[in-house]
């Protein structure tokens, strides 16, 4: 299997090892180890580490037809409104 201290998530710096421990501790499903790893939680908002935050869940728990496998969001920046419906004021 992977090396325990590989890091998963480069953002919040959670190792394999941090979630195979977590998942199998409280039997996660995906979304209970995000929100107790913070995998999945930094700048990227996941896009490089969801699909292993759900391998390793799936893994430890079975998964049934009403779970669904974590969503991604592209990162949000802070946009003024001047910047939105600027006019061309000279």
């Amino acid at each position: 299997m992977a090396d325990k201290d590989m890091i998963i998530c480069r953002c919040e710096e959670v190792t394999y090892g941090e979630l195979v421990e977590t998942a199998e501790e409280y039997g996660c499903n995906a979304r209970e180890l995000k929100l107790r790893t913070r995998a999945g939680m930094g700048y990227c908002g996941g896009r490089t580490c969801r699909n292993m935050v759900d391998a390793v869940a799936c893994t430890v728990t079975e998964r049934d037809s009403t779970q669904v496998t974590l969503k991604y969001q592209p990162p949000v920046r802070p946009v003024h409104f001047g910047d939105l419906g600027a006019i061309g004021h000279d």
